[in-house]
């Protein structure tokens, strides 16, 4: 049975390590994938992890691979790491990122999504929230004012709060405070 990217074919056949006619028999290694797990405030404010054997033999500072983490980075983002001629490593080593859960924030693009439970109270006087960011900030968000009504699918936008964009860090998505009113204590 034939695997796409193991197999060449040639005038001479079919060959696991290339074209026998070139004269060249390479070798096709397959490509070793790693999960990269990182937490939401990694992916905020950027960050390098240290990778090393998971199989628990001894390492030595040599064998542990440092992968940087650029700010803004999204889950399935696939980091290759760059192997020096003096490393043995394998030629072909990609870490995927995956991002893990966060109690308070959710993601969706480059936005960043938390859920304000409110008294039915708060929701008619006005509310204020006091949000800590990824990056340890606090924000003091009014919610409404006069003018406006806190409903049940309430929510206030705050511009250039939410996720670093990978291709500009200068620029950040949103982060949008939606609102639940909790109509029983």
């Amino acid at each position: 049975m034939k695997k796409a990217g193991f197999f060449h074919s040639s005038l001479l056949g079919d060959d696991v390590y290339g074209c026998v006619a070139d004269g060249v028999r390479e070798k096709k290694v397959p490509l070793i994938k790693r999960k990269l797990l990182c937490s939401l405030e990694e992916l905020y404010t950027g960050t390098t992890k240290e990778i090393g054997d998971t199989s628990g033999t001894m390492m030595t500072m040599k064998d542990i691979l440092k992968i940087n983490i650029n700010a803004g980075l999204k889950n399935g983002t696939k980091i290759p790491y760059p192997k020096e001629e003096d490393e043995d490593i394998p030629d072909d080593i990609v870490f995927v990122v995956e991002e893990m859960p966060h109690e308070m924030f959710t993601r969706k693009g480059n936005d960043l999504i938390i859920t304000q439970k409110i008294s039915l109270a708060q929701a008619r006087k006005g509310y204020t929230a006091h949000l800590k960011t990824l990056d340890g900030r606090t924000l003091t968000i009014p919610i409404s004012s006069i003018g406006s009504i806190i409903h049940p699918r309430y929510e206030k936008v705050v511009p250039g709060e939410g996720m670093p964009i990978a291709e500009d860090p200068s620029k950040r998505g949103n982060l949008k405070i939606r609102i639940k009113i909790k109509f029983r204590s």
